[in-house]
């Protein structure tokens, strides 16, 4: 059994809210009770340098700053950690660790506008060890997509609330396991990893659920969580198309109801729900 590390865990404010209410007004002029997400930035600092500043719905800091670490490639030792210190007073989330980050410099000198929710930033490390990069081959069945998705359905509270947030999940056939929401998909997967390398997890038996649209940067995060299916209820670009064929993910789009498109991977799935 795979030790989990030990990290201190640091926040020295109380949760933040996810949603605040607010009035709006119909094309009446009636004025209705609403309420809006929120959206604050929190700046990621790794032994006390600034990496980014990423706009969040706050949900769980802690694990979308060290999602983001380690899939940009900054930190890759999770055992190394010593603590990740959050406070909302400043917006801020500092990790501490003993792994040695001298080329830390240079990697920030290399990024990426990317086509992620309010224009994310990869780094060059980002693109490292794609080659190391070895997915199972899953056997999925048509019947538990449409299971799935029913199940999804009870989630995305957020989203229901307030609107203008992605939302994005773990699952084992069509239980889910975990189930974050943010203001960008990016942030959310981010968040998801956090938790996956966290509790030291392993993808391959597991499908990755996303409100967003399939980018590269989007197949390059799931890959690295080791999770072999992908599944969005949106659609999917040239380059993230190409990324999934090249690593051996199966990606299905557009996924809705009894409807889905597969764009990669049909061999890996099972037929046994077909409309008659």
């Amino acid at each position: 059994m795979t030790q989990k590390p030990t990290v201190k865990f640091v926040k020295t404010q109380t949760e933040v809210p996810l949603t605040l209410p607010v009035v709006a007004y119909n094309e009446e002029g009636e004025a209705l009770d609403k309420f809006v997400a929120c959206e604050r930035p929190l700046t990621v600092y790794l032994n006390w340098q600034p990496i980014v500043t990423l706009m969040t719905l706050g949900a769980k800091p802690e694990s979308l700053t060290l999602g983001y670490l380690k899939n940009q490639g900054f930190i890759s030792d999770i055992h190394l950690l010593e603590s990740v210190i959050v406070d909302w007073e400043v917006n801020s989330a500092a990790v501490i660790t003993k792994e040695n980050i001298d080329d830390l410099t240079e990697k920030l000198s290399e990024k990426t506008v990317t086509s992620g929710c309010g224009q994310g930033t990869v780094y060059g490390s980002f693109l490292q060890g794609l080659d190391e990069i070895h997915l199972p081959t899953p056997q999925l069945k048509q019947s538990v997509i449409y299971s799935l998705l029913k199940n999804i359905s009870a989630y995305n509270d957020t989203y229901k609330n307030a609107g203008a947030v992605h939302g994005c999940g773990i699952c084992v056939d069509d239980q889910i396991l975990a189930f974050v929401e943010d203001v960008g998909r990016h942030n959310a997967v981010d968040t998801l990893a956090g938790d996956m390398w966290m509790e030291q997890q392993t993808g391959g038996d597991k499908i990755f659920y996303t409100t967003g649209r399939l980018t590269s940067e989007m197949i390059i995060k799931v890959a690295k969580m080791g999770i072999p299916v992908l599944l969005s209820r949106s659609g999917v670009t040239q380059m993230g198309l190409e990324l999934a064929q090249q690593l051996g993910i199966t990606l299905i789009a557009r996924a809705k109801g009894r409807h889905f498109l597969v764009y990669n991977g049909v061999e890996n799935i099972s037929y046994d729900a077909k409309q008659k």
